[in-house]
């Protein structure tokens, strides 16, 4: 028909097998290496979970199968992984944004706060302000002799650290996570989230006890 009707020219011929798929409307929320524990309370909320690695974070955007995604690196050392995921998600044509967070519970914070009824932007805008209005605290034993920014510390100490910094040296894990607790709530605070080893039932009792007890009306969440 083409022929006849003069010289066909802009000729394009296109294999359907292909086409990318058909991708459906929302928006996949992805959660980079959280331990354990925690990939457990992400899932509940369905969320999907990848390794550190740029390849597992792309297949898991890409997985999803929806037009648009947000990655929650959950740590400083794998945001550039989580960028780089995300940039060649965008080449694939998913719309894509990574919230930088440092910490499991600012990932979680993020998670709350989603809708997928919302605009992407807006939806992510939301999630980065959950986050980063999320202060953090971490109580672990040192590993080694070392000098801190609270002090020289000791192997087998305990440290109490807010936002990637430590800022207690002490001997006990109940002390330290009690005062970290209070420095943190010093700055105001209306919901303290406890993330803990099943080991440490009595640990959590003891922390609900020293909120209800100084801070009125802040809410505490246990897991």
């Amino acid at each position: 028909a083409g022929v006849r009707a003069g010289r066909p020219y802009r000729i394009a011929v296109t294999r359907f097998a292909d086409e990318p798929p058909a991708r459906r409307e929302g928006t996949a929320v992805v959660a980079v290496a959280p331990g354990a524990g925690v990939a457990e309370l992400f899932a509940a909320e369905g969320v999907l979970l990848a390794d550190g690695t740029e390849d597992a974070v792309l297949a898991a955007v890409l997985a999803a199968g929806t037009g648009a995604a947000v990655v929650l690196p959950g740590r400083a050392e794998l945001t550039a992984p989580a960028d780089a995921a995300a940039a060649r998600a965008r080449e694939a044509g998913v719309e894509v944004a990574v919230v930088p967070t440092r910490s499991p519970v600012q990932g979680l914070a993020a998670v709350a706060v989603h809708d997928e009824g919302r605009r992407f932007g807006d939806d992510v805008i939301a999630m980065a302000e959950a986050a980063a209005a999320t202060r953090w605290g971490e109580v672990f034993p040192a590993t080694r002799d070392a000098l801190t920014m609270a002090g020289p510390c000791k192997a087998g100490d305990v440290l109490g650290l807010v936002d990637g910094e430590v800022v207690i040296v002490g001997g006990e894990l109940a002390l330290v996570a009690g005062e970290l607790l209070e420095r943190m709530l010093s700055g105001g605070g209306e919901l303290v989230t406890l993330v803990l080893a099943a080991a440490e039932a009595a640990l959590a009792e003891r922390l609900e006890r020293q909120v209800a007890r100084d801070h009125f009306g802040v809410e505490v969440s246990v897991h």
